[in-house]
């Protein structure tokens, strides 16, 4: 089987209950965009996608992308998966728009996650401190940290039992060797609810976009013993350089350049060492709590070592 027909089969299986469209017609819009046009499979997968959601009136949450399986909230590290997960409601905040119907913190023994239920998926309320089986719940990133979303496909089932809830977080103290691609200035894509980096104007998901401002940092802490990859976002990233948002576009502005930001944040940080506590998520820390401790550190001997490890 090709791999335009494998691709084709599977996306029509995501659609056979909603749109009236042939495998053959879903290979032949893939094959024109894949073969003709030159463009990568898995952009060319999303656009297939996007077309056939437009054309059913649906949501991407209202498919499913993979199969589902069951998870606990240490195991969630991938982006758009759909998986079941056994949890306590931990928190409940105030939604900040008409479209969320509830959101909030769910937890189990191996830590905690933030989720969204959408005000159109006509799903039962969820109550602190009580526990559900959340069936069909599909996964989402942004800036290292993981969510997951509950959709009109969702199952939930309220169980009779209780879960000690387990605390995720991390602290690790050693110099920053290394600030990764991806850091310094960037834009994120402005449509409601993706918060996806654009890549080259591009966002994976909604094609090319204007994007928002935004600063992050991708930076590798060595503890002398192991290396962390730790994500600064907004707040943090400022903490940490003394550069503020607008300041990093005037920057980029004068200079006609966006690298010029991560290149001064390289300047000011890099062989410091640091007290970096945070929540993991993945292979990644989230640094809430950022402390000065001392240095520098020859950071490029650091990293040849660390690499070497």
């Amino acid at each position: 089987m090709t791999d335009v027909r494998q691709h084709a089969e599977e996306i029509h299986e995501q659609f056979s209950d909603h749109l009236d469209v042939t495998v053959d017609d879903v290979a032949s819009r893939l094959d024109s965009l894949v073969n003709e046009y030159k463009v990568p499979m898995e952009e060319a997968r999303r656009s297939v996608t996007s077309h056939y959601l437009d054309e059913a009136g649906l949501e991407r949450d209202d498919i499913r992308t993979g199969g589902t399986s069951d998870v606990q909230v240490e195991d969630i590290e991938t982006d758009e998966q759909w998986v079941n997960l056994t949890a306590k409601v931990v928190d409940l905040w105030e939604p900040r728009s008409d479209s969320v119907g509830q959101v909030g913190l769910l937890g189990d023994e191996t830590g905690t996650i933030k989720f969204t239920k959408w005000a159109k998926s006509d799903l039962p309320e969820l109550e602190e401190d009580k526990v559900y089986r959340l069936g069909n719940v599909v996964t989402d990133e942004y800036q290292g940290r993981y969510s997951v979303k509950l959709n009109r496909t969702t199952n939930v089932e309220e169980l009779d039992t209780d879960i000690e809830v387990g605390d995720n977080a991390t602290e690790v103290e050693g110099a920053l060797i290394d600030i990764q691609s991806g850091s310094g200035l960037i834009k994120r894509c402005p449509k409601e609810d993706c918060t996806r980096v654009l890549q080259n104007g591009r966002c994976s998901e909604h094609g090319e976009q204007e994007g928002e401002f935004d600063l992050r940092i991708k930076g590798v802490v060595d503890d002398g013993n192991d290396v962390h990859e730790v994500i600064f976002n907004e707040e943090a990233t400022e903490n940490l350089t003394g550069i503020e948002l607008e300041e990093a576009k005037q920057m980029a502005m004068d200079a006609l350049d966006t690298t010029v930001v991560a290149d001064e944040m390289r300047e000011k940080t890099l062989g410091y060492y640091y007290r970096v506590s945070g929540p993991t998520m993945g292979r990644y820390v989230l640094a809430n709590d950022v402390e000065q401790l001392s240095g520098p550190v020859d950071a490029e001997a650091a990293l040849i070592k660390a690499r070497s490890m």
